[in-house]
């Protein structure tokens, strides 16, 4: 599982328009505190792309059901992140997470259902 970023910064750094996401993808689990990986980036050492997405992408994993559990609510995903700033997650970044309305939150959950229904 671990790998999973490495394998993924390999594919998408091929791939001459999306170069620069290839960071992103390869940093978005490293944490504020270094404890993450795979280099154990600290800080503003972490791509700002990268300390977005870990957000974006934590509140995508929580928020969605998964073969071993079911989802988590919206609010419990926030408390979750409101726990991890400053920690795992970018205080600021955080802060900015929890300008977004709930219902705005659910209302994106929605319409990504919807899309993957439709595929």
């Amino acid at each position: 599982m671990k790998r999973h970023a490495e394998i993924g910064y390999d594919l998408v750094r091929r791939i001459p328009f999306l170069t620069n996401a290839a960071e992103i993808n390869l940093t978005h689990h490293e944490r504020w505190d270094g404890g993450g990986y795979p280099r154990g980036l600290k800080g503003t050492d972490i791509p700002l792309g990268a300390r977005i997405f870990a957000v974006a992408d934590t509140v995508d994993a929580m928020t969605s059901d998964r073969p071993y559990r079911s989802a988590l609510s919206f609010e419990e995903a926030q408390e979750e992140i409101r726990a991890g700033a400053g920690r795992r997650y970018d205080s600021q970044v955080v802060s900015a997470f929890l300008t977004v309305k709930t219902e705005k939150w659910k209302g994106l959950r929605r319409s990504i259902d919807q899309f993957g229904a439709t595929r």
